[in-house]
Formats: structure tokens, C-alpha cells, sequence
């Protein structure tokens, strides 16, 4: 196994609720979710989430789908956001392949791509 370090640092109170809430809905120990979160943030690039270029989608479920996307992942061993980009990339490729030609992605109230 791995050597192990600790990390500790003083975070905004409100970004702290955020992390443990989210934490909470993963069921995963503090441990794992933020080492879950460091190795995606150096999988994306490092400072690729910092300056924009990705941008975050959020959303609730009920507890029993969730329970069995969990196990989908610990059966595939996919991890969860891998998994979610897999089929929006997947629904968007089928919706663009029904559109006429001409048609791009739809929009949103302000016009931008939604």
C-alpha cells in the first residue's frame, strides 16, 4: 500500500458544508472523498477547473437510484462522474444524430448552448 500523508487546511465555512454534504450523499469517508476530489482535479489538468473551462452540474436523486448506481460503479468500477459524462455524451450523440441537418445543440433562454 501507499504511503499515507495527512492534509489539513482552514476552508470557508460554507464551502465546508458543501464538501460534507456531498461527502455524506457518496458515502464515502472523508478520507476518500478528498482524495476522490484531489485526483480529479489533477485528472482534469490541475488548474483547468480554476480558470473556467469546466463548469459543474449538480442535481438530486432518490436514495434507491442512487444505491443502485452505486452499485453499477463498485460493478464496473467506473467511477461516478466518468459514468454520468458517459451518458450525456451518449444521449446528446443519439439526440444530434435525430436532428435535420442544420439543427446544432439546442439552446437556452439567454441563447446559449444548453
Amino acid at each position: 500500500m501507499e504511503n499515507r500523508k495527512n492534509l489539513c487546511a482552514m476552508i470557508p465555512e460554507a464551502l465546508h458544508t458543501q464538501a460534507r454534504t456531498e461527502q455524506e450523499q457518496m458515502n464515502l469517508t472523508l478520507s476518500q472523498y478528498v482524495e476522490m476530489v484531489l485526483k480529479e482535479h489533477f485528472e482534469n489538468g490541475g488548474k483547468k477547473m480554476a480558470n473556467g473551462t469546466t463548469r459543474t452540474l449538480a442535481f438530486q436523486i432518490s436514495e434507491e437510484l442512487f444505491g443502485r448506481i452505486k452499485a453499477h460503479l463498485k460493478a464496473t468500477g467506473l467511477s461516478q462522474k466518468d459514468f454520468v459524462i458517459g451518458l450525456i455524451e451518449q444521449a446528446l450523440k443519439d439526440a444530434e444524430a435525430k436532428a435535420p441537418q442544420g439543427e446544432g445543440a439546442p439552446e437556452d433562454a439567454q441563447g446559449e448552448p444548453a
